[in-house]
């Protein structure tokens, strides 16, 4: 009896395991799906905000075999299918022969996807190698290289839009580089017309937190190539701004996507950019503006306890 007693307490206790395990599953499945229904979101939203990708546009999808290139293809595959219009997709993958690059990874992958790609081979790494003295950050010329074969690939390929995979923080961290080291207001567009002026560059996961990228890629397990084969290491002052952006995001939560937003709110009459503002040509002409003193009395940095006083009553 008592081992009837016994087992039968070991068949209920593995029941309500089971039964929690599933509930797991199913709240794992939610998220996910969740995840990639922001993420269609987020991609759909930047391509109409910026209209990106039009009737009859053919894109080239550059695929580095990093996260985000995955993520970019992933989503406009999604898209495409939905879309109330027709474009095509191409991946294009640059080989750039570096040491104990996996050639085998991208065209595998591509295939089980049945979508069409082209493998560039170019030996640019030499070159960065014969150029760049040897302790010397690479990416900045690499990059130099790159983009200028993937034009004439886009050209050859007959492409009319090149979609690269920055993202949300990518942009964020070049706007606060320029700002810092180069002393200029400048970030990464959501679209631009390429260097040669024969292409539209767009960059369709504008909107996209680094954060739901990584969990994506860890979700559908991309094959990841490590971008890092050649040696260089990541350039140091963008490390400063991850680890700044980090330190923000979790001391004051928000800031930095108000600080992304401020990029597509931008007010050039209370800047100092007179190539941007009328200064020079600035005079008094007895109407009231929205855009004078008036600004200030909506200071960010007033504490809640103040508030902020109607001029009026100044």
């Amino acid at each position: 009896m008592n081992a009837e007693v016994a087992e039968a307490a070991e068949t209920a206790e593995a029941a309500e395991a089971a039964e929690a395990a599933d509930r797991r599953e199913d709240k794992v499945a939610y998220e996910n799906n969740k995840l990639h229904k922001r993420l269609c979101r987020q991609v759909g939203q930047a391509i109409g905000d910026f209209n990106m990708i039009e009737d009859g546009d053919k894109v080239m999808v550059c695929l580095s075999g990093g996260k985000d290139s995955y993520l970019l293809l992933d989503i406009l595959m999604t898209l495409r299918e939905r879309a109330p219009i027709n474009f095509e997709l191409i991946a294009v993958n640059l080989d750039q022969k570096q040491p104990n690059f996996p050639a085998d990874i991208l065209p595998a992958y591509l295939t089980r996807l049945k979508v069409p790609f082209h493998i560039e081979n170019q030996d640019t790494y030499s070159i960065v190698k014969r150029l760049i003295p040897e302790g010397k950050t690479t990416c900045s010329l690499c990059s130099r290289l790159r983009r200028g074969i993937l034009y004439r690939v886009a050209d050859e390929l007959g492409c009319n839009k090149i979609a690269l995979g920055h993202h949300r923080d990518d942009i964020l961290e070049t706007f606060f580089l320029n700002m810092f080291f180069g002393g200029k207001l400048k970030g990464m567009p959501a679209k631009l017309q390429s260097d040669d002026g024969k292409h539209i560059v767009i960059r369709p996961l504008a909107y996209v937190k680094e954060a739901d990228s990584t969990r994506y890629a860890e979700v559908k397990q991309f094959p990841i190539i490590p971008c890092d084969l050649c040696g260089s290491q990541e350039n140091l002052q963008r490390k400063q701004i991850k680890g700044l952006m980090r330190k923000w995001e979790k001391e004051h939560p928000g800031r930095v996507e108000s600080i992304f937003s401020s990029l597509s709110t931008v007010v050039p009459s209370h800047l100092m950019d007179p190539n941007m503002f009328g200064f020079k040509d600035l005079k008094a002409d007895g109407v009231a503006s929205p855009l004078g003193d008036i600004a200030f009395d909506e200071e960010p940095c007033s504490t809640p306890s103040m508030g902020t006083i109607p001029l009026r009553q100044v």
